[in-house]
């Protein structure tokens, strides 16, 4: 019976006398992240970076959980930390371009973002298509045509690059290949392609 006792004490001594770690905060808010519960999320990556500031990809992420969240100003503080704290994370890069791109209509700042992202890692199709938006933006359609056909030759099966690829075609006079890019994104899965072919191409 004294053995059993001095167990269950033991017991709440160390269940209260534990704490966790910035990775297990960190873990646990990536889980709720991938589930979509981002204020959560947020919540365990903030006692993470608590306990360890210096965790850039606790930022990024972070960020990234902000920008679903529509507070892009806080997304863009995480990720410039992030880069603060490792101007090598590429990821970071990225994700800060999606934000001045998508959300706060910076198309030469995200342009400069994606680039350094390439710069970083240049088999990731996902910066030349996103890099590629940006100068379509612009309307520098064949240097966009650039990156979107750098983007095919590192994947052929990215279905979104083919299809903003058509828009550049279409934007130098190239209605012929513009359709048939949006037919192989089409072929690819991509949703909006007919709906593009139907009033482009028919």
């Amino acid at each position: 019976m004294k053995s059993l006792i001095f167990l269950l004490i033991s017991l709440c001594v160390y269940s209260e006398g534990y704490s966790q770690t910035a990775e297990e905060y960190y873990s646990r808010g990536f889980d709720k992240q991938e589930l979509g519960d981002y204020k959560q999320a947020i919540e365990n990556y903030n006692k993470a970076i608590e306990l360890d500031p210096n965790d850039a990809h606790a930022f990024n992420n972070r960020g990234n959980c902000k920008l679903d969240l529509k507070d892009y100003r806080g997304a863009m503080e995480d990720y410039n930390t992030a880069i603060k704290l490792d101007p090598k994370l590429e990821e970071a890069y990225y994700n800060r371009g999606n934000c001045k791109y998508l959300f706060l209509d910076d198309l030469r700042g995200a342009m400069t973002d994606y680039s350094k992202a390439i710069e970083l890692d240049p088999s990731d199709a996902d910066n030349y298509t996103a890099r590629g938006n940006c100068k379509r933006g612009l309307w520098k359609f064949s240097e966009a045509l650039t990156d979107y056909n750098k983007a095919i030759e590192l994947d052929a099966n990215h279905s979104i690059a083919y299809f903003f690829r058509g828009f550049a075609k279409l934007g130098i006079g190239d209605k012929i290949g513009a359709c048939k890019d949006w037919r192989k994104a089409g072929e690819l899965g991509d949703r909006d392609a007919n709906d593009v072919i139907k009033e482009y191409c028919n």
